[in-house]
């Protein structure tokens, strides 16, 4: 090996889904797979002792997950490069990683074109989004414009509740469940719970028919189910 190959952590808790990604490298003299790590806690050691330039970094994964492990591996060791692994399931995540300081983002469904050119372009300094990725970015940063504007507006309702909250209870409000709220905020069922959670407390009220009505009340979940 020169010393312009590219030493790869491979970090994922799926042992055949790790195995699919070393196979890519198998033919490839450019880039080096110096190890594996099956969780976070796992990645964290295995970067202390191998000191690879980038790792391939699972987000969900049981225990420690990969952005709490990304925030400690850059910590420590600041020149490393993270790409994120993602479903793209939940945006909230998506934009963790980013803060956390991941330089590239790869589907788990890409092609081995698409994630060779990920790896080699974080690898020399860039920063890599997938196209599907570059859109959930557009979409959000839109959002957020809408967010902003709504909370200028001096009728917004519940101004305890944040947008995303705020959100979650509109859909509450039009008789949708947490199964179908996840679907259309492009959100986990388990986020969705988290901010019913929130909201509840905040608008301190027991249920989720006490939910509806406040809702309804102030305006939320018009064009509502029958």
């Amino acid at each position: 090996m020169t010393e312009n190959v590219i030493r790869l952590l491979i970090v994922d808790d799926h042992t055949l889904f790790r195995e699919g990604l070393r196979a890519i490298f198998l033919a490839v003299t450019d880039i080096e797979v110096v190890g594996e790590a099956a969780s976070g806690e796992e990645a964290i050691e295995k970067a202390a002792q191998l000191k690879p330039h980038v790792i391939l970094m699972d987000i969900q994964m049981g225990g420690m997950n990969g952005i709490e492990a990304a925030v400690y591996i850059l910590e420590r060791l600041p020149d490393t490069k993270i790409i994120m692994l993602t479903m793209m399931e939940d945006s909230e995540s998506l934009f963790a990683a980013m803060t956390a300081g991941a330089r590239g983002y790869v589907l788990k469904g890409a092609d081995k074109s698409e994630v060779l050119r990920t790896i080699r372009a974080v690898a020399s300094g860039d920063v890599l989004f997938g196209a599907a990725i570059a859109n959930r970015v557009s979409d959000y940063f839109r959002r957020l414009n809408g967010a902003a504007s709504q909370r200028n507006a001096p009728d917004a309702p519940f101004p305890e509740l944040s947008e995303r909250e705020r959100a979650v209870l509109d859909q509450i409000a039009r008789g949708l469940n947490n199964h179908e709220i996840a679907g259309q905020l492009h959100i986990t069922v388990k986020t969705v719970s988290n901010h019913i959670s929130n909201i509840f407390s905040k608008l301190q009220v027991a249920d989720r028919a006490q939910a509806i009505i406040r809702a309804r009340d102030a305006g939320l979940g018009k064009d509502k189910r029958s």
